[in-house]
Order: C-alpha cells, then structure tokens, then sequence
C-alpha cells in the first residue's frame, strides 16, 4: 500500500532526534508529531518530514511565520 507523503502516524527516531540540529543555527530541534515537521526555535523554520525522512535544506525548511504547512 503506497504511504502519504506526509503521514501523521510516522514516528521519528528519538535517536535520531537526539543528532539531529537545526543547519542554520546547530541548536536542538523539537518534533511536531502532527504537522511531521522538525522546528529549529532558534532559526524560525520548520523542516518537513517525508515518508519518515527529514529534509533539512534551508531551501526545504517554511518559515513559522508563515503558517502551519499544507494549509
């Protein structure tokens, strides 16, 4: 069966959260389970997860000024 690109029920790796910065700022990210998406506080973006990777370009990351993603 063929997986969302963005499925809500994908859980990260805490191990892999614990590596894992923000590439801008090299500060923790926090993981927000609902919207898949890893927020860099200190940088103000938010970098997707898809299909349970995580894209951290900058040029994949959305500003978290401007709004939650695909909405």
């Amino acid at each position: 069966m063929p997986q969302t690109p963005q499925s809500s029920g994908q859980k990260v790796d805490a191990k892999l959260l614990e590596v894992l910065v923000c590439p801008l700022t090299k500060t923790r990210l926090d993981y927000d389970a609902e919207a898949q998406e890893l927020i860099s506080r200190a940088a103000g973006l938010a970098f997707p997860i898809i299909d349970g990777v995580p894209r951290m370009r900058l040029s994949d990351a959305r500003a978290l000024d401007a709004g939650p993603a695909g909405r």
